[in-house]
């Protein structure tokens, strides 16, 4: 998922009472929710290079044991120098004392709320890295989702908005991502009026104040939501690749594997990518009523990389894609320079696609002695 709902799940939890137990609760379940994303440094280097990195040895179980420990062994040396501060202006520390095992605890908490959340998308996840590369995906949320940002928002807003500071800090967040959202094409009309609708309904809460004796039930509550609504996504997308194997294994065709792929905002409409020894499926499905299956194109065929792409694939700019890909699909082209090689991943890239922003597709030049030119990304 994105730095934003990873940071808005580990402030969630901290909201819904976690960070009473111990303190520097609420600094170690942001931090930790977030600090398997430090392989995000790979992307200096290339953007493939971050594919042969992403999600890996710092979201492998090693790392992942690892973490909190490093985390916790960081926030006490923070104790420390938070008590000779306030001995030195001889103040007495508000909130919670420190709680050695309470601290590991959110520390191990946040730090495996990340890649839960990664998993949870269709990029994927090596949880099992350095030992084994295999990718695992949920294909439960977009990456994106506007109501894990909304529902994961609420609790923390209401309880850390007491200041005009952190007003202002969440008028501005609020307002920048409601014009995201609201003003991207590819997010439905009834999305856009859910989210205001959302948006509108935290900020009479906040200017109501009724909340104000229940704060930690309140979160307690909205993180349920959230918990709860990813639940039903992940129902979801079970259904669909259910759905879409039935249909296809009536109609004749072997299915090896089938990919729900969450559409934006939208909780009952799925698109996907069924697989055979054969053909790639692309479909579109509402997932509450399996007669609406259609395929959105004819089935495209499987076939490996010819002899071109063959040489093409050797590249070293293409390996992070090469290693990332899930449904890969190899097209060569003629050109009268020399040659083309297309690499596209269905997950988000159509097979006559020619143009993407993104991390689905890389073009391979190569001369008419099959030399590498350029790629392009």
């Amino acid at each position: 998922m994105d730095p934003l709902a990873h940071t808005l799940f580990g402030a969630s939890m901290a909201e819904a009472g976690l960070r009473r137990k111990t303190a520097f609760a609420t600094a170690t379940l942001i931090i930790g929710a977030n600090i398997p994303d430090v392989d995000a440094v790979a992307m200096f280097v290339s953007a493939d290079y971050a594919l042969l990195v992403r999600r890996g040895w710092t979201h492998g179980i090693l790392a992942l044991i690892f973490w909190p420990f490093f985390l916790t062994a960081v926030m006490l040396g923070l104790n420390r120098i938070s008590e000779r501060w306030h001995e030195r202006k001889g103040k007495a520390r508000t909130g919670p004392p420190l709680h050695k095992g309470w601290l590991l605890g959110v520390a191990f908490l946040g730090v495996w709320s990340h890649p839960l959340l990664d998993w949870l998308n269709t990029y994927g996840v090596r949880v099992l890295m350095p030992f084994n590369e295999t990718w695992f995906y949920g294909d439960t949320l977009f990456i994106i989702d506007p109501w894990l940002w909304l529902l994961t928002a609420a609790g923390v807003v209401l309880a850390r908005s007491g200041s005009r500071l952190s007003i202002a800090a969440w008028v501005v967040l609020g307002t920048a991502v409601t014009a995201l959202i609201t003003t991207a094409e590819i997010v439905p009309l009834t999305a856009k009026i859910g989210w205001s609708i959302g948006v509108a309904l935290i900020v009479i809460m906040r200017y109501t104040g009724f909340f104000r004796r229940n704060l930690p039930k309140m979160a307690f509550l909205f993180l349920t939501g959230a918990i709860t609504y990813s639940l039903l996504m992940y129902a979801g997308a079970r259904l669909t690749m259910h759905h879409a194997k039935t249909i296809l294994t009536e109609s004749g065709s072997e299915i090896s594997e089938v990919m729900a792929n969450p559409i934006p905002a939208l909780i009952f409409t799925r698109t996907g990518v069924a697989v055979s020894d054969t053909h790639y499926y692309l479909f579109h499905l509402n997932w509450l009523r399996p007669e609406t299956f259609r395929l959105t194109r004819e089935p495209v065929p499987f076939s490996p990389p010819d002899e071109i792409a063959t040489v093409a694939l050797q590249t070293a700019g293409v390996q992070g894609i090469l290693n990332w890909i899930r449904f890969p699909h190899y097209e060569t082209r003629s050109t009268p320079e020399g040659w083309q090689v297309f690499i596209r991943d269905l997950r988000y890239v159509m097979p006559d696609q020619d143009d993407f922003i993104g991390i689905g597709m890389a073009v391979i030049y190569l001369d008419d002695d099959l030399r590498v030119m350029r790629v392009e990304p």
